[in-house]
């Protein structure tokens, strides 16, 4: 792979984004999330990934509900041929440097092990209420102490109907 340009979205991207989107999951229903998250003013950080003069990832952090100041990631999705590159590490670390840098709390996200290379734990969820609980609910703190008093992590509402 040809160096990887991280950036953020912009609208002629959007079409590329979902083309990523649906060729990395088995269904179009991330693809159908990052539309509505980016349509219901939910999304703040949509990073792209280029690489050989296309879009091969992107990411997208968006607005939690509860508890305040805190982001949920997902999705996350690169290209077939880019992947076990870094695409998608280069695109969290840059999402969570802006979010840290601009007072963000907290960064929420339902995964597997691979996301505690970035600081993710699922202890650090477990005082939080949330229908995705349990062992591969992880947060992140971006303030210590933010995330302390536990409660209720609620995602934006088009979460909902990705089931």
């Amino acid at each position: 792979m040809t160096q990887l340009e991280i950036r953020d979205e912009i609208p002629s991207d959007v079409q590329d984004v979902r083309a990523v989107e649906a060729a990395a999951f088995p269904t179009e229903g991330e693809a159908d999330l990052v539309d509505q998250l980016r349509q219901d003013g939910s999304a703040v950080y949509s990073l792209v990934g280029v690489a050989e003069g296309r879009i091969v990832g992107h990411v997208m952090f968006s607005k939690m509900q509860s508890p305040e100041g805190s982001l949920g990631l997902a999705p996350v999705a690169v290209l077939d041929r880019y992947r076990k590159q870094g695409v998608a590490a280069h695109l969290i670390r840059e999402a969570l440097s802006r979010a840290k840098a601009d007072g963000w709390k907290a960064v929420f996200v339902l995964g597997d092990r691979y996301y505690e290379r970035f600081g993710f734990d699922p202890r650090m969820a477990a005082a939080f209420a949330s229908p995705y609980a349990g062992p591969h609910f992880m947060a992140l703190e971006l303030q210590h102490g933010a995330l302390a008093a536990g409660g209720e992590a609620q995602y934006p509402s088009p979460f909902a109907a990705l089931g």
